[in-house]
């Protein structure tokens, strides 16, 4: 039998984990969406005409969403550059929402503090209204998740990508597609406020 030779990078993309190492995260943790996420988004889901994006970067998705004739707050934690960016604000220290009334949040939060974005997200909406959250499908792993998150507030649906989207370190996507794309499974989690029924998941 011919000894395995992938390097350290193989063994993560073989188990369609992230490749992402620790020394080298982005800076706080930013990787851009491809927005083809948003239009296979909107083939299942019609959000409400009021968005938050709440951690938009370099504005892809608030980009998408504006097109299509949403109104879009986009906030992040630094300002990177996006000439729709609303306001410079840290999404988990806010203690109020930009609209008065409902709205939804849609946005990719930084994977480290995704749990805390879920959480953050179903205290600032109102009754009713959704969070739409880029995730990992790693994300449904997990002690704490489980008794911290899903086991108190369960999501209303998990839309599966049948086909890989990509996330760029920095917005970088063109040395992203350079170096063979990515190799992490995603999907929208939809988390509903209220909603304490059995998750759906459906592929898209």
């Amino acid at each position: 039998m011919n000894d395995w030779t992938g390097n350290a990078d193989s063994i993560w993309k073989t188990l369609g984990a992230s490749n992402h190492v620790s020394a080298e995260r982005a800076g706080q943790d930013y990787y851009a969406t491809d927005p083809i996420a948003i239009d296979k988004l909107m083939t299942v889901e019609m959000p409400r005409n009021r968005i938050w994006e709440c951690a938009c970067g370099g504005g892809h998705l608030s980009e998408r969403l504006t097109a299509r004739g949403y109104y879009v707050y986009s906030s992040d934690i630094v300002d990177r550059g996006y000439k729709r960016l609303t306001r410079t604000r840290d999404f988990l220290t806010a203690d109020t929402a930009p609209f008065a009334g409902e709205f939804d949040i849609i946005t990719n939060p930084p994977y480290k503090y995704a749990k805390e974005f879920v959480l953050k997200a179903l205290e600032l909406l109102p009754h009713g209204c959704r969070s739409y959250m880029f995730l990992k499908l790693t994300f449904l792993e997990g002690k704490a998740r489980y008794s911290e998150l899903f086991s108190k507030y369960p999501p209303k649906r998990i839309y599966v990508f049948s086909e890989r989207i990509i996330c760029a370190k920095n917005g970088d996507f063109a040395a992203l597609k350079d170096s063979g794309g990515g190799a992490v499974a995603y999907a929208w989690f939809v988390w509903e406020k209220g909603y304490n029924g059995t998750p759906r998941i459906q592929w898209i």
